[in-house]
């Protein structure tokens, strides 16, 4: 399937550029027949007796480094993940000035990282030389905003969900922004089960594909987690609701490997068998994203109509923007 199938024209005034007052406020885009216009504090009101909602319990890590060479040259480091053996993969600008084993330093000329080897992605190697990479954190790191928000300088807690415990991730898992205590709360008095997994968003979830095929695009590997307990309760649910792309990428891997932890590579495109998700509530993404094959996947082509609307109705679109909630095609 060619990915233009997935593209469409997105005004920059159609991105939100920051977020809204109240986290309930945003817009909900209902994909019925006819849609209806909702707004995510009516998330409830979709909620039916016997559901379980499924949200992803990750934080952003403080993970972008503004850093410097010895010679005095800026250098961006963005950590990624942690490996096995202490050293951790990061993206590094610019990176094909950094020598292997070269070392960078902070404002004050003190040693944070040692840069190593590139990867097979075009990613490097770093090492921290300045106790752990935690610790270098939380002394010199920013929260990794999406590239196209323009003011760095937000509130970086709005770009955390309020349920958000394991600091794993680069990326927010962005349906959840939108959720508050009070939202969950009346969804449990809905007849709802509240339960939360573990996935590590990376910053491939939102790259364009870059292939004319979507079938030729390599999958990037995210690390999940979700506990026996979890599992055994969404097993026995009637209706498995999932804020996120991020938890129907976490679940339906738990399905297909059966395993309740681990990497996944798992690329959700139309024709894929879901096993668990049956609905699923996603902010609007970007043209030729895998988020938006998923998206086909899971409702079909109607996605495009919802889309169109979306934009004529001044939904905000992306990271910061409005939500849409859509039931699986059967």
């Amino acid at each position: 399937m060619d990915i233009s199938n997935f593209d469409y024209s997105l005004p920059k005034d159609a991105i939100a550029q920051v977020p809204l007052a109240q986290r309930d406020a945003s817009k909900l885009l209902v994909g019925s027949d006819p849609p209806a216009h909702m707004f995510t504090r009516d998330l409830p009101n979709l909620i039916k007796e016997g559901d379980v909602v499924v949200l992803n319990e990750t934080r952003v890590m403080p993970s972008r480094l503004n850093l410097r060479r010895v010679t005095g040259g800026a250098v961006e480091v963005l950590v990624l993940e942690e490996h096995t053996d202490g050293r951790w993969e990061a993206l590094v600008r610019p990176s094909r000035k950094i020598q292997a084993g070269e070392e960078l330093v902070d404002a004050t000329g003190k040693k944070i990282l040692s840069v190593e080897d590139t990867t097979e992605r075009d990613s490097r190697l770093v090492r921290p030389i300045s106790g752990k990479m935690r610790e270098i954190f939380d002394q010199h790191g920013e929260i990794p905003l999406p590239p196209y928000i323009q003011d760095k300088e937000i509130d970086s807690s709005r770009y955390q969900t309020i349920f958000g415990k394991s600091e794993s991730s680069v990326a927010a898992p962005t349906a959840g922004l939108h959720l508050t205590d009070k939202i969950i709360q009346e969804c449990t008095t809905a007849g709802a089960s509240i339960v939360t997994v573990d996935l590590s968003v990376g910053i491939g979830t939102f790259r364009p594909i870059s292939t004319s095929s979507i079938d030729d695009h390599l999958m990037h590997s995210e690390s999940y987690h979700v506990s026996a307990d979890t599992w055994e309760i969404i097993q026995a649910a009637k209706r498995v609701v999932a804020v996120g792309t991020t938890v129907v990428r976490t679940l339906e891997s738990v399905a297909k490997s059966a395993c309740l932890e681990g990497k996944t590579e798992l690329y959700i495109k139309p024709g894929f068998e879901f096993e668990v998700v049956d609905a699923l509530m996603t902010n609007f993404h970007l043209p030729k994203s895998s988020l938006l094959v998923m998206v086909e996947a899971f409702i079909g082509k109607g996605w495009k109509g919802l889309y169109h609307l979306a934009l004529a109705e001044g939904y905000r679109f992306l990271s910061f923007g409005d939500a849409m909630f859509i039931e699986r095609d059967q």
